[in-house]
């Protein structure tokens, strides 16, 4: 099982704080042989009377000293992911937590802003300072 980015419990807690519960911590998902692990599921309950909406996330720290490189990663990942859901859980969206310093900095650079409009990433932002998720993209 791969090691914990260094905000996991950040986004963790502030998916609770957000009336998410988390279901799976990682979210396993078995293709073949192989084994994948996203950092976490969650499922969010809409009304007594309504399906839950479900979420995978993946958390990324960018604190390597290249940010393009953490981004190739993480692409890397996100799309890896998104194909592997597709067939085994097509009910949950996959989405990419960064932090809000993060998103302001680095996300806002053109390279970045190319690749959300052209990959249409769905994006979690988060403050890690008070635990809170300040922005959901799209």
């Amino acid at each position: 099982m791969p090691a914990k980015d260094l905000y996991h419990d950040t986004v963790k807690t502030a998916l609770v704080k957000d009336k998410w519960v988390i279901t799976d911590d990682p979210l396993k998902l078995e293709v073949g042989s192989r084994s994948i692990y996203i950092d976490l599921g969650a499922t969010q309950l809409l009304g007594a009377e309504k399906k839950g909406q479900k979420i995978a996330v993946e958390i990324k720290s960018f604190i390597a000293p290249s940010p393009i490189s953490e981004l190739e990663k993480a692409l890397g990942q996100y799309e890896l992911y998104s194909l592997i859901l597709e067939d085994e859980d097509p009910e949950r969206t996959l989405y990419l937590a960064v932090s809000d310093r993060i998103f302001n900095d680095f996300f806002s650079e053109e390279i970045v802003q190319r690749v959300l409009r052209k990959k249409n990433l769905r994006v979690i932002v988060f403050d890690p300072s008070i635990q809170e998720i300040v922005q959901w993209i799209p």
